[in-house]
């Protein structure tokens, strides 16, 4: 196909492309009409036909794309760089080191194992809210971060000198989607001077945030993503693509977070997993970049693969608003014009598999939780509803209390606020003061409590259901969005005037994006206004959103235990399932950070903000929300302070030497790393141990775990605190580390030892196996002898639980494999390739739900894991009681094909047995050869050396 032309760079010279102009005319006349996404993905196929891996017949099957009826083709997408954040750069990390040892053991030098482009890792997960309130606190938590994670940075400074194309962005610069937004996205790239779009894979699902920005890319697990830093193409079936026509405007006191709120309700509800999404429209012509972003980032919470704005003249103005060169925005411009990917399109410009539309003039202030961010809750409603979810059951979203619970009160006796004192932590440096290179080697967080330097009159408050105890500003989905993040230094400003202040049980935090938020904050002297109500930064990270939100005080811990209380976090993140924000805080409400200032002066959720008043204000009257929020003309006046080209260009100026803590770190040398038999962050993981995938029927398994609906990776990936009692803990203990060191799961993510222990063992998981209990137990059945869990609990109808780790290993002695049950949605949440990984190494042969979120489906595959659907949804209520049968799944012995059908035998206890039909959902033929090769990682290494 000849399709290379030229264009004219920023530079004045002529640059190559592949152009798809120049392809319409070689008998694809409605090029044009595709919609962008799917030509800047074309561009891709078309660029990287070899013959072998990218064919001919993948740019025809792309380039002829019928919008109403895609097919069931693959493609194969590759991607021009990889972005990382470090929970999931670590391990993926760790899997590479792995594999050159493996390339190494099979007479191959280690350095054919290399990232064949571009992967940029940015540290942003390891910062805790340890302490906050303070103007210590970011200078203590990073103290305390540098301690804790000093063996996973030695680790990452030695993958900086070990591969070529692999750069890290040290910690303290800001939160991986960010600084891809303001610092790392190019827009276009070139090599051997050919130009083409800027796409990428990320270890993380909320990577779809650079497609405010008109970038292709979204998030897969670090599985897949070493297969494409490794040269192997992103396959995916050719996806439909719903087409979002957005008109009107947003009224007046409407944020970005509320618009992002309801295009996530609308678009969870009309169905969008493993699709991408495009808008177009003048509504979303006239939203600014950030607030695109923001709608991008949420992708995953509305299950589309992509939320995707294509590049117009304010992508080229924000590319130069935020320091871009000249030279590459001109670039950019003219490259998209000659491609005739200019500009957004407007109806009925592009084909799309559906069309909706969303009046930005409807949409209203809003909430969202308290245990998913698809349930949106308009602000005047909170109260009502939370009253609602008082009294109903789990099942119906609710917290199953009684009424007569409702007035519980319990009084609360601190010798300080809510950010101090806390347990298991450092007595980090005064501020500014330089970390003791004695307490850098010896990796540990220190002594069980901190002794502030502040003091304070004791405390006496009270807490009640619905009490606020974390209120953070927070998450890569708000913090990039200068409207919002001023809006709410307004409303603290305006609060302060009025003298209202925040209780001293809430813990209040601010996590920005990036360090230019703290520089426009500061130039518009909003900082300080949010400063005297305590949300002052804690670090340039991901925080509360992750979990990351640090211990609450002990004086609250032992009052929401007193009173069974159902506290409250406010937050402006994208996440909020289940004891994701803090195991001890049951309903959590995602909203904008001015709402976020809101609720924290009102220091509950249970009333409705827009008629109850937020509090008293010094003249003793009462203040109402309207009182304190902002005017769009308040906003659109401090918003020139937030696109400064010379601020982005002076703080990412030198990242390297950005941070000097990270310049003490020294990691080892050499193109393969020493592993230390006695680290518990860092082991070589078995992944390239033993024989390839299974391709014969699996017989006589028995369930690891049989579950409901909407079981999220944070269910099953190991994530936040390690209890000491946990098999975890355990093993930490019986490995010399004391409690005070545990540090979190996902700072762990490098030791397979430590993660596989805490695989399926979230604290509100509910296994069905074990009905009437919480957490990461199940029924065993075998002859083995396990260890009894941690307490006396007891299922319903008498049933024993042991701990799910326990189970799987006593049935792997015995040689019993093991499935997994689920209903739908199962994997929905976080890209966490340790949900996979996880299940591999438990001993889990395939897993049979009601229906897959995309990531999870793939991850599965990607560990040698088959992933199965009832054919018949209904047919899971046959066999979701059968916790002591045996199962077999039969009809996958010899050879696999994309898409076959299996039948899933249960044989119960009673001598009866259920037969019922099955998909096996390996979806493409790159599948087939992933799961039989046992996994992506023993495939791509047979590649790399055949």
């Amino acid at each position: 196909m000849d399709t290379l032309r030229t264009f004219p760079t920023g530079s004045g010279t002529e640059g190559k492309f592949h152009s798809l102009p120049a392809l319409a005319e070689q008998g694809f006349p409605d090029l044009a009409k595709l919609p962008v996404s799917i030509r800047i993905v074309l561009e891709s196929v078309l660029r990287n036909v070899d013959g072998r891996k990218v064919t001919e017949d993948d740019v025809k099957n792309l380039a002829g794309y019928n919008a109403k009826s895609p097919g069931d083709y693959e493609i194969p997408f590759t991607v021009a760089r990889i972005v990382l954040q470090d929970f999931t750069g670590v391990p993926l990390l760790v899997d590479v080191a792995a594999m050159r040892d493996a390339a190494v053991a099979r007479g191959a030098s280690a350095e054919k194992v290399e990232p064949l482009v571009p992967v940029d890792l940015v540290v942003d997960h390891s910062v805790q809210v340890d302490f906050a309130g303070s103007q210590a606190a970011l200078d203590r938590n990073m103290a305390i971060e540098f301690i804790r994670n000093r063996e996973r940075y030695e680790f990452l400074k030695w993958g900086q000198q070990a591969f070529e194309t692999f750069s890290v962005v040290p910690p303290g610069i800001g939160i991986v989607h960010q600084v891809n937004l303001e610092y790392l996205a190019k827009g276009v790239l070139s090599k051997d001077e050919v130009y083409y779009p800027d796409t990428l894979v990320g270890t993380d699902s909320h990577t779809t945030m650079i497609n405010g920005l008109g970038v292709v890319g979204w998030g897969v697990g670090g599985i897949e993503a070493e297969a494409g830093m490794l040269g192997q193409p992103v396959t995916f079936l050719v996806p439909e693509v719903v087409g979002v026509y957005l008109h009107g405007s947003l009224a007046e006191g409407v944020t970005a977070t509320d618009l992002t709120l309801r295009v996530t309700e609308m678009l969870r509800k009309h169905g969008v997993v493993g699709k991408f999404v495009e808008f177009h429209g003048p509504g979303a012509k006239a939203l600014s970049l950030p607030d695109r972003a923001t709608i991008a980032n949420m992708a995953p919470e509305y299950g589309a693969t992509m939320g995707f704005f294509p590049v117009d003249g304010e992508t080229i103005s924000y590319l130069r608003g935020t320091g871009r060169s000249e030279e590459l925005c001109t670039t950019v411009e003219n490259y998209y014009k000659a491609q005739g990917l200019f500009g957004i399109p407007d109806k009925g410009e592009c084909e799309y598999t559906d069309l909706l539309e969303l009046d930005l003039s409807t949409i209203v202030p809003a909430v969202a939780g308290p245990k998913r961010p698809q349930d949106r809750i308009d602000v005047p409603a909170l109260g009502s509803k939370f009253n609602d979810l008082f009294t109903a059951t789990a099942a119906d979203g609710g917290f199953g209390l009684s009424a007569d619970q409702r007035g519980t009160t319990v009084t609360v006796d601190m010798p300080e606020p809510a950010g101090y004192a806390v347990g298991s932590l450092l007595e980090a440096p005064e501020p500014g003061a330089a970390l003791d290179k004695a307490e850098m080697t010896t990796n540990r967080p220190a002594p069980d409590t901190v002794l502030a330097k502040e003091a304070f009159d004791p405390i006496k408050t009270e807490l009640r259901h619905g009490s606020v105890l974390i209120a953070a500003i927070t998450s890569c989905t708000n913090t990039s969005n200068p409207s919002v993040m001023l809006a709410a230094g307004l409303v603290a400003k305006k609060a302060n005037a009025l003298g209202l202040t925040v209780a001293p049980f809430v813990k209040t935090s601010l996590g920005p994006g990036s360090r230019v938020v703290t520089d426009y904050l500061e130039a518009t002297g909003l900082q300080s206004e949010l400063d005297t109500l305590g949300f002052q930064t804690v670090g340039y990270g991901c925080t509360t959103c992750i979990g990351n939100s640090g211990p609450l005080h002990p004086a609250i811990e032992g009052a929401i235990k007193e009173g069974d209380l159902v506290c409250a976090s406010v937050l402006s993140g994208n996440r909020n399932f289940e004891a994701r924000v803090h195991g001890s805080i049951k309903a959590n409400f995602l909203m904008s950070p001015p709402l976020v200032v809101a609720y924290a002066l009102a220091g509950r959720v249970d009333l409705d903000l827009t008629t109850e008043p937020i509090g008293n204000g010094k003249d003793g009257n009462p203040v109402f929300l309207k009182d304190v929020w902002p005017s769009q003309a308040e906003i659109r006046e401090q918003l020139d302070a937030a696109l400064k080209p010379a601020v982005y260009q002076k703080l990412y100026g030198d990242v390297d030497n950005a941070n000097p803590k990270w310049g003490e770190i020294k990691g080892s040398t050499g193109a393969t790393y020493t592993w230390d038999d006695k680290s518990t962050y860092i082991q070589s993981p078995p992944f390239f141990e033993g024989a390839a995938g299974s391709t014969e029927d699996i017989t006589g398994a028995r369930p690891l775990g049989i579950f409901g609906d909407s079981v999220t990776t944070d269910h099953i990936s190991p994530a936040g605190a390690i209890k000491p009692t946990s098999p975890a803990g355990q093993y930490l203990i019986a490995n010399g580390v004391e409690k005070a060191s545990f540090n979190s799961f996902g700072a762990r993510r490098g030791n397979d030892r430590v993660m596989t222990r805490g695989t399926f063992g979230n604290v509100r998981i509910k296994n069905l196996m074990c009905p009437g209990i919480e957490g990461g137990y199940t029924q065993y059945f075998g002859s083995a002898e396990v260890p009894a869990p941690d307490t006396e609990i007891t299922a319903a109808g008498g049933a024993k639980p042991t701990f799910i780790y326990d189970a799987c290993m006593a049935y792997q002695s015995e040689g019993t494999p093991l499935v997994v049950i689920g209903g739908e949605d199962y994997g929905m949440g976080s890209s966490r390739d340790w949900a996979a990984k996880g299940t591999r190494l438990l001993g889990v042969k395939a897993v049979v739900t009601k229906s897959f979120e995309r990531i999870h489906r793939s991850n599965l595959i990607g560990m040698g894991v088959l992933p199965l659907n009832f054919v018949d949804k209904a047919d899971y209520e046959k066999v979701s009681g059968l916790v002591d049968a045996t199962f077999d799944i039969t009809g996958i012995g010899g050879e696999l094909t994309p898409g076959m059908g299996a039948t899933l035998v249960a044989h119960a206890a009673d001598g009866t047995t259920v037969e019922v039909p099955l998909k096996v959902r390996l979806d493409t033929p790159a599948e087939v050869d992933y799961y039989t090769s046992g996994g992506i990682l023993p495939y791509v290494l047979d590649q790399i050396l055949a």
